[in-house]
């Protein structure tokens, strides 16, 4: 969830799915929500360069996919604090990929996923999404993609991640309400959206799924 170069109102910030935000203090600990991991902190640097997703918000998120995560293989891309990575492993997703090209971003992932024991699941990339994306032999069941709001990567980072999904591939893409974007990529399409205040996560899953 990183946020690299972007000016925003940090009165009216947002992230997440599924609702708007309102003035947050970014240094606060997090927690996960359920799961192994349940109640356990996580932490992300202060300031604007990440977007950490409020607790409800999460748990809309969570509440979408909670029959989809159980055994599966998850990419958390622009990954910020990992916490979406980190709540799909405490409920049971088999692995977790952590992608960030800020090395203050790879240190609070590392740190959080020692401080909830779940850094046996997990694989934490530091570098460029392109590049990662491009690069990989791995494939995943389940990814989150919320790129900086500011940069212009959002059909961008949606058509690379789709090459590297399995066939019961979802990937979900947080975006402002103004930003449009793309019915298709590749063999994926939208098959639902979720609204709340000024955010929309638009679920991608392949065509013949729909």
């Amino acid at each position: 969830m990183t946020n690299e170069g972007v000016s925003w109102d940090n009165g009216k910030g947002y992230k997440g799915i599924i609702c708007s935000l309102v003035n947050l203090n970014f240094g606060d600990a997090m927690r996960v929500i359920t799961g192994k991991a349940g109640g356990k902190k996580i932490s992300a640097p202060e300031g604007l360069d990440v977007r950490p997703t409020p607790e409800r918000v999460k748990e809309g998120i969570f509440s979408a996919i909670q029959f989809d995560i159980e055994g599966r293989r998850v990419l958390d891309l622009f990954a910020g604090s990992g916490q979406l990575g980190i709540e799909a492993l405490s409920r049971g997703a088999m692995s977790a990929t952590f992608v960030d090209s800020s090395a203050s971003s790879i240190k609070f992932i590392r740190s959080n996923l020692e401080a909830t024991g779940l850094m046996d699941s997990a694989k934490v990339v530091s570098g460029d999404y392109a590049s990662f994306l491009a690069m990989t032999r791995d494939t995943f069941d389940i990814a989150f993609l919320d790129p900086p709001y500011g940069a212009g990567l959002f059909e961008k980072a949606l058509e690379k991640c789709t090459s590297v999904m399995s066939d019961y591939g979802i990937i979900l893409l947080e975006h402002p309400k103004e930003i449009s974007v793309p019915n298709e990529a590749g063999d994926f399409a939208v098959s639902k959206e979720y609204r709340y205040g000024k955010v929309l996560v638009t679920c991608y899953r392949r065509k013949e799924k729909i």
